[in-house]
């Protein structure tokens, strides 16, 4: 079953590598979407794949990278519309 999640990150989560992290577990995961900074200093991502490698991106990103620091994870359950081809970092 394919799903997509929204995923909102905070805490200590720019300046630490968090997106090219998350680009290199989705792509291991073969997961399709995006992620980016915000302007707040959160990182935002969208998943889309198997429902349990989307959990899983979730479940990493409750932790991050390893000098990152999360403090808050909101995820939202979306209808999945395959708009993305492959994983990106978004500027």
């Amino acid at each position: 079953m394919r799903v997509r999640a929204h995923v909102v990150i905070s805490g200590r989560v720019q300046g630490v590598f968090f997106r090219a992290e998350t680009q290199a577990m989705a792509i291991q995961r073969g997961l399709s979407g995006w992620v980016r900074n915000l302007p707040d200093g959160r990182v935002e991502a969208v998943f889309e794949g198997e429902k349990d490698a989307v959990d899983r991106a979730i479940a990493w990103c409750r932790h991050g990278p390893r000098h990152a620091r999360v403090d808050d994870t909101d995820v939202r359950w979306e209808e999945e519309i395959s708009e993305c081809q492959g994983f990106k970092v978004r500027p």
